[in-house]
């Protein structure tokens, strides 16, 4: 079974979006990050990561607020923003590290 450190780590850019089932604004980020997936392809892998059920890595990445989105590419952060983004302004950010 794959682990977080496992996904993160590989060669792929990989899209972490943390969030919790109860905030309304990562309810919102969830149809933008299909569209996200679905315009970049393989180019982008997208996990999400629910912050009460692992508090534990929110907590190491220092999560204060949801959706907070984190790109990673062989395990190190290449880029972090907090709050809803739209699909435009999220796929321009990721562009500039594929």
């Amino acid at each position: 079974m794959e682990t977080f450190n496992d996904v993160i780590s590989a060669d792929q850019l990989v899209l972490v979006d943390f969030f919790a089932t109860w905030c309304q604004p990562c309810k919102m980020m969830h149809p933008i990050l299909l569209q996200v997936k679905e315009t970049l392809g393989d180019k982008l892998r997208v996990i999400k990561v629910d912050v009460d059920k692992y508090a534990s890595t929110a907590s190491r990445y220092r999560i204060q607020s949801v959706p907070t989105l984190m790109l990673f590419r062989k395990g190190e952060v290449v880029w972090r923003s907090s709050g809803v983004m739209q699909q435009g302004e999220l796929i321009a950010a990721i562009s500039r590290f594929m």
